[in-house]
């Protein structure tokens, strides 16, 4: 957290207070002469004399919060322009109920797609990201973005067959979606990632035009079938017993997948462990990066209400310091 003031040069005003003080030092007082010095140390004690100074300290302290308050203290960070290298990315992650079968240790593949998916984000500096869930239907939850925290906290919120969205597996519209997203991204590298663990059975966009276009916007496309072969176990039920499960007959389009990726250069990898998972974020880092401006906002938050109260109360109690007994008579 960074402090700072909004107006720093109106704190050059704060060089009259030492004027201020010369000035009415200098100043020659009203007096009232006494020909007893003991009469006058009797009528003006000390603790008279430094309260009757009072009104002087207090008016240099109204106008030392008012200055500061004018320069406006805050804090946050300053705009930040910064050239970079970074890539164009959009993650496609499959939320559709056959995403729940837990075939990676007794896990379910949403989330062990989600805890990789996460883990790339974070070890990204100035790369764009977006954010596309698809089952049945195709949404895009961050548009292409360089603020990680908001991808994260979406990608944390993304469940599977909860009626979110219509449930099957339109592929070709989740390319399609991504790939609007992706198009007039800034650079030369935009990649999409797709992760699903079907096949494309929903949707009026067939895949390979979707790749086929997006290969035409100069997207690359890598693809993922996530889960292991043959069944998998699904939960189906929460009894009094636990949770309920069937087992799954895993039925991934390989062939499409392969063929989609390598329309656009892309690959196809087929995940059956987390390990898998980590290779395709790897082979990201190795592609060609381009230099993009990135600029950062941050919302100031601004202290210059209680200096203000400060100069009020400073000014209130000089009045009532002024108009007492110490005030008329020193």
């Amino acid at each position: 957290m960074r402090f700072s003031f909004a107006y720093p040069w109106l704190l050059l005003l704060l060089v009259l207070l030492p004027l201020y003080v010369w000035r009415t030092r200098r100043a020659a007082p009203q007096t009232i002469t006494f020909s007893r010095a003991g009469l006058l140390g009797r009528i003006a004690p000390a603790s008279s004399r430094v309260i009757a100074r009072l009104p002087g300290w207090l008016r240099a302290l109204a106008f030392a919060a008012i200055v500061i308050a004018i320069a406006t203290p805050r804090t946050g960070a300053s705009v930040v322009d910064v050239d970079a290298e970074g890539i164009a990315i959009a993650l496609v992650v499959d939320i559709s109920s056959s995403m729940l079968a837990e075939d990676f240790d007794d896990r379910n593949r949403l989330a062990v797609a989600k805890e990789t998916v996460a883990e790339f984000v974070r070890g990204r500096q100035y790369d764009r990201i977006g954010l596309v869930a698809f089952a049945g239907e195709a949404l895009t939850q961050v548009p292409i973005t360089i603020d990680y925290p908001i991808i994260l906290q979406a990608l944390d919120q993304l469940q599977a067959g909860t009626g979110m969205l219509e449930d099957g597996t339109a592929i070709g519209t989740a390319i399609a979606t991504a790939a609007n997203r992706l198009r007039r991204a800034p650079g030369n590298s935009r990649v999409m990632i797709l992760m699903t663990d079907g096949e494309n059975n929903r949707g009026e966009i067939d895949p390979l035009t979707a790749a086929k276009a997006s290969a035409a916007f100069g997207i690359k496309l890598y693809t993922v079938g996530v889960g292991s072969d043959g069944f998998a176990p699904m939960p189906i039920a929460a009894g009094p017993l636990g949770v309920q499960y069937t087992n799954v007959q895993v039925n991934i389009d390989e062939e499409l997948l392969t063929e989609v990726a390598a329309l656009s250069g892309g690959q196809y990898f087929r995940a059956t462990n987390t390990q898998a998972l980590d290779s395709i974020y790897k082979r990201i880092d190795q592609l060609e990066k381009t230099n993009v401006e990135v600029r950062r906002y941050v919302n100031y938050t601004p202290y210059y209400l209680p200096f203000l109260i400060l100069a009020i109360m400073a000014v209130m109690l000089e009045w009532s310091v002024r108009a007492s007994r110490w005030g008329r008579v020193p």
